[in-house]
């Protein structure tokens, strides 16, 4: 059966995109820890981080940074934190957190629930700085 995540880059669920390439796609988490968290996953099913073949791997990861940057100027916060933990779905994702102390990233805190309008407002704005 296909992830969520599959499901959300074959079309079937709608997301609030940030950047896309033909491999990786970065949208926001809709129940996410602070504002502006994102999630970027490859395109490709795979469960776990590792099992990623090294290309694919590494070119994630550089996908990430592109987000990332993007999301620093849009967001006001001290960092992004990063987070790879890969239990709650079985599709590849990296947690760009926003963070202005290191209990934002803090995944047993009660999660924030925007509105729809909230996210594509959020959406929008980083959109505006992620050239990815």
């Amino acid at each position: 059966m296909a992830s969520i995540f599959s499901r959300i880059v074959s079309g079937e669920i709608p997301c609030h995109q940030i950047a896309e390439t033909d491999d990786f796609l970065a949208f926001l988490d809709v129940m996410p820890l602070v504002n502006g968290h994102v999630l970027v996953i490859p395109k490709k099913e795979v469960e776990y981080i590792f099992d990623m073949e090294t290309t694919a791997y590494t070119a994630l990861w550089a996908f990430a940074q592109e987000v990332a940057a993007g999301l620093k100027m849009a967001i006001p916060c001290k960092r992004i934190g990063i987070a790879v933990i890969g239990l709650e779905v079985p599709h590849v994702h990296i947690h760009l957190v926003p963070m202005n102390e290191v209990g934002d990233i803090n995944f047993t805190l009660p999660k924030l629930k925007p509105t729809q309008e909230e996210l594509a407002e959020t959406a929008e704005k980083i959109r505006r700085y992620t050239a990815a």
